[in-house]
């Protein structure tokens, strides 16, 4: 592997960006007090709050510019740690990843079997989150450095599947709820259907040591007008995709946290990237706007499982965008 040297809330209620989480969770004083914290942390700092929020799917939100990495889970921030990414000629690619693989005790087979610890892979051709050093500016072979003991606690809370988004700029989860099966029409007798797709199926975090089960992710192109299922990293199903309304979607990654009864539908933890919102609407109208084909969705319903990643973008599906198993979606 290549590397561096070193080693449910109600569908009208919406939270938008980091000051509504915290007021609505800490309170003014304690937003106020941990965004001065984060814009003071020196190289090698970090905060750890995993008790914020101790259960739900984890997101990983990289910022370059603030050589910073948010932790979420379930839509609430519960860490920010300094790290290092990539230097000029070696820039660490921005966009949509998945944890493809996880290894406490990695060494590189790129840079004389350099140590990687707490290492999560990111691309089969070397991008990770690892510890290293972290100078205070972007020092790396690409891949994303953070402090040894915050790369620690972060390897406890991934696992395979866990999205990760590098981005020039970060925004915080969107949380919301979703009538009837997604890329289908709502139909009576729709949510006993997703009911029963999702029943037995954990969260990848619940698996336990001796459990393997695929890793379902999804990607919908309005660029190309066509979506794909991934299923450990291979294309299991394609289908044409459908826009209502034509123009952009904007760029989100919605992971799934399971049904949701009270709006007979399903319950999403939403990350809108890319620098800005993308898309000007809410993601629950976005997802109104998508239909595919009916034989997709049939595919769709039987892969599921909570902690399944849909991704949703404006740019196309071809090589340079997604590249052999690799996850990503090139900003």
């Amino acid at each position: 592997m290549s590397g561096d040297h070193d080693g449910q809330i109600d569908r009208r209620r919406l939270l938008f960006g980091a000051s509504a989480l915290a007021v609505s969770s800490f309170g003014i004083g304690a937003f106020a007090e941990e965004v001065k914290e984060i814009a003071d942390l020196r190289p090698g700092q970090f905060t750890w709050n995993p008790d914020r929020q101790p259960t739900g799917p984890v997101a990983i939100v990289v910022s370059l510019p603030q050589q910073r990495v948010h932790v979420y889970r379930n839509g609430v921030r519960i860490a920010v740690s300094t790290c290092s990414t990539g230097r000029p000629g070696h820039s660490t690619p921005t966009g949509v990843f998945v944890v493809l693989e996880k290894d406490k005790n990695h060494h590189s087979s790129t840079y004389n079997n350099a140590p990687m610890p707490n290492m999560n892979r990111l691309t089969w051709s070397g991008i990770a989150l690892h510890a290293g050093n972290l100078p205070g500016y972007p020092a790396s072979h690409g891949c994303v450095r953070l402090p040894l003991e915050f790369s620690a606690k972060l390897f406890t809370v991934t696992h395979l599947g866990t999205p990760v988004i590098i981005a020039g700029s970060h925004a915080d989860p969107w949380e919301l709820t979703h009538p009837g099966m997604v890329l289908a029409g709502y139909a009576e007798g729709e949510f006993q259907k997703i009911e029963a797709s999702l029943t037995d199926k954990k969260h990848p975090a619940d698996w336990t040591q001796g459990e393997t089960f695929p890793v379902v992710s999804v990607i919908a192109s309005s660029a190309d007008r066509k979506i794909v299922l991934i299923e450990n990293g291979s294309i299991v199903a394609e289908s044409a995709l459908t826009v209502a309304g034509g123009g952009s979607l904007g760029n989100h990654v919605f992971v799934l946290a399971g049904p949701h009864a009270g709006s007979l539908g399903m319950s999403w933890s939403v990350i809108s990237h890319g620098g800005q919102a993308g898309s000007s609407e809410a993601p629950d109208k976005l997802l109104q706007r998508l239909r595919s084909e009916d034989s997709f969705v049939v595919k769709l319903r039987d892969k599921m499982h909570p902690g399944m990643v849909v991704v949703v973008t404006d740019a196309p599906l071809h090589p340079d965008t997604r590249s052999g198993k690799d996850f990503v979606i090139m900003s």
